[in-house]
């Protein structure tokens, strides 16, 4: 499995509506509220880097409301 943290900024007034839909996202583990630079952050659990990738460009990234993610990956191990 691999692990992606997707920070999340989100037009005015919209990260409710944006938090409510990243909870339906199956790939979508945990989702939380945030203070400072990002609105939102969400862990992923996936197969592979490449499927974070496209989850991220074609559903998180295609949500309403969502002006830009940024996506850190998990390293499994030194």
């Amino acid at each position: 499995m691999t692990i992606a943290y997707v920070l999340i900024t989100s037009a005015p007034q919209r990260d409710h509506q944006i938090y409510l839909e990243l909870k339906r996202i199956k790939e979508v583990v945990e989702v939380y509220p945030l203070f400072g630079d990002y609105d939102l952050i969400a862990k992923i659990d996936s197969s592979d880097v490449e499927s974070i990738g496209r989850l991220v460009l074609y559903k998180v990234g295609a949500i309403s409301g969502v002006v830009h993610t940024e996506t850190l990956t998990v390293l499994e191990d030194f």
